[in-house]
């Protein structure tokens, strides 16, 4: 995974919380399991530990995921008073054939939660409104393309 990671602050926070309980927690939770597990007797049919493997893949999965991530991130700056919409801004827009208004922040893939106004900067609606200043269109180039208009960017 050569590709950056865009998480902000409380985002890689979030990450390091995660990667920590995985590694210090969880995995020795897995392997008391294991051995609980291994102490039954025959592995060949011991439900149990074959739950616990699958549950240790699942953990060490996670782990690599979480240890790719935190090499190759880099911090949005949520701070900035940027003219243009960026990764970290958040900017209110109105969908130009329904006039609805909509305020989303513009995150890493890590972070979206689209219900919660964070968006993926590899979205169609994000990559369609990047560099785009307040007062400005886009069309967002998805199967029925739209327009949308900036309004704001803060």
């Amino acid at each position: 995974m050569e590709n950056k990671v865009y998480l902000t602050e409380d985002g890689l926070k979030k990450l390091q919380n995660e990667y920590h309980d995985l590694v210090h927690v969880q995995r020795e939770e897995v392997k008391a399991e294991l051995k609980e597990a291994r102490s039954l007797g025959d592995l060949s049919e011991n439900a149990d530990y074959d739950a616990a493997r699958e549950k240790q893949a699942q953990v060490e999965h996670r782990i690599a995921e979480l240890e790719e991530m935190l090499k190759h991130y880099e911090i949005i700056d949520t701070k900035s008073g940027s003219k243009v919409v960026q990764i970290g801004s958040t900017v209110k827009l109105q969908f130009q054939d329904t006039k609805e208004e909509a305020e989303y922040r513009i995150v890493g893939k890590t972070e979206a939660d689209p219900l919660s106004g964070l968006i993926s900067n590899e979205t169609p609606l994000a990559k369609a409104i990047l560099d785009k200043k307040a007062g400005q269109t886009a069309e967002v180039h998805v199967k029925n393309p739209y327009k949308v208009l900036v309004i704001s960017i803060s």
